[in-house]
């Protein structure tokens, strides 16, 4: 197999699963879901990208695997597996040879920076009050998203790397608010994983676009 075979590969899948992100959870579709996402962290490899992204694609993955399936422990193993995800991408981000973390002190970087701060202080007080007993899970994975961000900022705009992880958060958003915001029979329920899917598995291969 060759990168870009791994590549087409995964973007079959990514537009399969966009056509069943609504249905109930099944075995075909975590797999499809799964296969996403790992076949990108192949592509990675076969690529000869840094170590580091095919590490964070493949906890994506992880993640994706657990998400895909019902349950309390599921969703906190997913939680797990794409907050180690998104540390590995601060860690790729930072470890670059662009990368200059003075960015966050100078514009724009500064006032990026200090929107996602906010964003973060938004999020916790609205997500608090409202995920139960999963508080503290969710409440800790907030800086480790906006952390990647951060980390993100330290490369060159120019690069798409800060793009992509913008698309990453987001689509955590977006999730973050189907889960424990929206109620049950919310008509936007009905187009949120139609949003989520599209902005997550773009954020993947955008990180694979800009570091292989």
């Amino acid at each position: 197999m060759t990168a870009e075979l791994a590549l087409r590969a995964a973007a079959a899948c990514a537009l399969i699963y966009l056509f069943t992100a609504a249905q109930p959870p099944g075995l075909l579709r975590s797999l499809v879901k799964t296969a996403s996402v790992a076949l990108l962290a192949v592509a990675a490899l076969l690529a000869g990208a840094p170590w580091l992204l095919a590490v964070a694609l493949g906890l994506c993955a992880l993640g994706d695997l657990f998400l895909s399936r019902d349950g309390e422990g599921a969703f906190m193993a997913g939680v797990g597996a794409f907050a180690a995800g998104h540390l590995a991408y601060a860690v790729l981000f930072l470890t670059r040879d662009a990368s200059e973390p003075a960015r966050l002190l100078k514009m724009p970087g500064f006032a990026i920076a200090g929107l996602l701060l906010v964003l973060g202080l938004v999020m916790a007080r609205i997500l608090a009050p409202r995920a139960g007993a999963l508080k503290g899970p969710v409440l800790g994975y907030i800086p480790i998203i906006l952390g990647m961000g951060a980390a993100a900022l330290t490369l060159p705009l120019g690069t798409w790397a800060f793009a992509a992880a913008a698309a990453f958060m987001l689509s955590d958003m977006v999730l973050a608010a189907e889960t424990f915001v929206l109620p049950e029979d919310h008509v936007l329920r009905r187009i949120t994983p139609f949003a989520v899917w599209p902005l997550y598995w773009g954020a993947q291969a955008g990180f694979l676009a800009v570091f292989s």
